[in-house]
Parts: C-alpha cells; sequence; structure tokens
C-alpha cells in the first residue's frame, strides 16, 4: 500500500513537469489564430487623419500590413521605429487600427513620431479588433491581395519582422 501512495505524488509532479518543458522554447507572438487563411472581417469606420469612410473592401488589391496600435500603448513605442523603416521600404503599404484611443492624443502621437500607415482605421469601441480577433496593442497582421489574413503578429514587431516575415510572402 505504501507504494501505490508514494507513486501518486511522483505522477503528479511528473505531469506538472512535461507541461512545463513543454512551453519551452515557443514564440510567444505566434498565437494562432483562428482567422487566418479567412478574409478581413467586414468594417466600416473613419480614418484618423483625413476623416474619410473606409472599410474592408478598400484593403484589396495588394499585400499590406494592418498594425493594431494605441498613443496609449507603450510596447506601439518600441516598435513604431521599425513601422517607420517598412515605410521607407516602399514594399508594402501600412494600414494602422487605432485601438480605443483618444483622436488628439492619436494625432499628436503621430505627429511626434512620424506617419507610417497609409490611412489610420478609427476603433474607439474596439469592435473592429474584436472581430479581428484582437487581444491588445501591438498586433500585426500581413494581408494578401484577396483580402486574406495570411499572417498575425502579437506584440512589437523588429527589424527582422520586414525580411523574414513579410519579404517571403510578397516575393511568391
Amino acid at each position: 500500500m505504501k507504494f501505490k501512495t508514494s507513486i501518486i505524488p511522483i505522477t503528479i509532479f511528473l505531469v506538472i513537469l512535461y507541461f512545463l518543458f513543454s512551453g519551452l522554447n515557443k514564440d510567444p507572438t505566434i498565437i494562432p489564430s483562428p482567422l487566418i487563411g479567412k478574409r478581413i472581417p467586414s468594417f466600416e469606420s473613419k480614418t484618423l487623419i483625413d476623416n474619410e469612410i473606409i472599410s474592408n473592401n478598400d484593403l484589396i488589391g495588394n499585400y499590406i500590413l494592418i498594425n493594431v496600435w494605441g498613443s496609449w500603448c507603450y510596447a506601439c513605442t518600441i516598435e513604431h521605429e521599425n513601422l517607420i523603416d517598412i515605410y521607407k521600404n516602399e514594399e508594402i503599404t501600412i494600414y494602422g487600427l487605432n485601438y480605443k484611443d483618444n483622436r488628439e492624443a492619436a494625432l499628436s502621437w503621430l505627429k511626434k513620431r512620424g506617419n507610417p500607415y497609409k490611412k489610420n482605421i478609427i476603433d474607439k469601441d474596439g469592435s473592429i479588433g474584436i472581430d479581428f480577433g484582437v487581444y491588445g496593442a501591438p498586433e500585426t497582421f500581413l494581408i494578401n491581395k484577396e483580402g486574406i489574413i495570411i499572417y498575425k503578429h502579437i506584440g512589437p514587431i523588429d527589424r527582422n519582422f520586414f525580411k523574414e516575415v513579410v519579404l517571403p510572402y510578397i516575393s511568391k
């Protein structure tokens, strides 16, 4: 009987150890999205700078990045220089999804740091983000010419993002 009771804690320990080690060496910025391989969600909103109406249909025809950001987002500040570099590269268009933000604060933020976005979609209440499956800012989506989401990155993008993720898709 003593043998059976001593094996239970060892078994529990081994199960816990398995789950701990199975999570190592996994990239936390890669979270599978149920929207990969599907069209971008339908939406209609105003744009941040020129107050024009924009919809999901306006984003079809070229490879694009949709970057979810907010002036309140510290991590967005970290990735912003990388977005500026991608913008200067002129190989892909970037649209911003200004997520749960104050319009004046967002405009001031862009004026201070530079604007890498062709257009910024206003998502004041977060409903567009919800449809995209956004967890928070920053997040970046790669969309193909047909408006299909082909990649989702959670967290700030780094200097290698364009070369290692975007270029292989757009050069196919």
